[in-house]
C-alpha cells in the first residue's frame, strides 16, 4: 500500500495564534503532527505551508517541506497545489492530515488510504465513531454523518441526526437505543484526480449553510466512503485547554522513555 501524507499548516490561526509552531514538549505542535504521520504505512510525509517560519521549522527537525500560495480558501484546495507541484499520477492515493493532531492515531491513517485503495468508485475516504452520549449528538461542534448499508456517506451535518422521533417527542435530549449516530473523525484520503477537480468546483448551498466542506462534494456527486472505527480519536488542538492537555501528554510520555 502506497500514498502519501500532507500536513497542511496556514500561518494565520483565529482561535490559536500561530499554532503551528506552539511548542509541545519541546517541538512545534506540525513538527510533532507530521512525526506521528509518520507512524502510519505512509511511504513520504510532507508539511504544506505558505510561511517560512513553518518551512524552517520542518526543515530543522527533517521534515519535508513544500511551499504553497497564502490565498487558499481551505486545506484541501492546498493539497490540490500540492498534487500539481508534485505532478502526482491520478490514481496516487494523499491523505490530510491536519496540523493541529499531534496524536492523530497512525492506524487511523492507513485504514482511511486503504479504504479509498480498495474502493474504486470513492472519490475520498474518511472516518467515524458511534456516538455514545447526547453531550455530542447535540453539540453543533461534532460534525455527524449518515451513512447507507454500505458505509457511504449520505449527509454530514452539525445538526444531531438521525432525529429520533419518537424518543426526542418529550423534548429531551437522549441518544435512542440502536440509533445509528456516529461522530465524523476530519481525516481524509483523496485521489490525486479528484484534488485536481476539487478547486473547480463551485461551493455549494449546502455547504454553506452547514459550513462543512466535504458537503461539497457529495452535492457534485462524488462518493464519500466512511470507515467506521470504535473509538474515537484523540482530540486535535482548538483551545488553550486542548494545548495544555497534549503537552502534559507528550511530558508523560517522554518521561516513560
Amino acid at each position: 500500500m502506497s500514498f502519501l501524507v500532507v500536513v497542511p499548516a496556514r500561518a494565520g490561526s483565529t482561535r490559536l495564534l500561530g499554532k503551528p509552531l506552539l511548542d509541545i514538549a519541546g517541538l512545534p505542535m506540525v513538527v510533532r503532527t507530521a512525526q506521528q504521520a509518520a507512524r502510519s504505512s505512509a511511504s513520504r510525509v510532507l508539511i504544506a505551508t505558505d510561511h517560512l517560519d513553518i518551512q524552517r521549522a520542518a526543515q530543522a527537525h527533517g521534515i519535508e517541506c513544500l511551499m504553497t500560495r497564502t490565498d487558499h480558501a481551505t486545506g484541501t484546495d492546498r493539497l490540490s497545489e500540492v498534487v500539481q507541484q508534485l505532478e502526482l499520477a491520478d490514481d496516487a492515493v494523499v491523505v490530510n492530515v491536519q496540523g493541529d493532531e499531534p496524536l492523530i492515531d497512525p492506524t487511523l491513517i492507513d485504514a482511511v488510504a486503504a479504504l479509498l485503495q480498495q474502493s474504486p468508485e470513492a472519490a475520498i475516504a474518511t472516518c467515524a465513531a458511534p456516538i455514545q452520549d447526547a453531550a455530542t449528538l447535540f453539540d453543533p461542534n461534532a460534525v455527524k454523518v449518515v451513512c447507507d448499508s454500505r458505509f457511504r456517506a449520505m449527509y454530514f451535518s452539525r445538526a444531531p441526526i438521525p432525529w429520533a422521533r419518537d424518543a426526542l417527542a418529550d423534548g429531551k435530549q437522549r441518544v435512542a437505543p440502536g440509533l445509528p449516530a456516529w461522530h465524523h473523525i476530519g481525516l481524509y484520503a483523496y485521489r490525486a484526480s479528484f484534488l485536481q477537480e476539487f478547486p473547480q468546483l463551485p461551493p455549494g448551498q449546502l455547504e454553506r449553510i452547514e459550513s462543512l466542506e466535504q458537503l461539497r462534494a457529495l452535492e457534485q456527486g462524488y462518493p464519500i466512503f466512511v470507515h467506521p472505527t470504535q473509538a474515537l480519536p484523540a482530540r486535535g488542538v482548538d483551545t488553550e485547554e486542548d494545548l495544555a492537555r497534549v503537552r502534559a501528554w507528550f511530558v508523560q510520555e517522554d518521561s516513560q522513555h
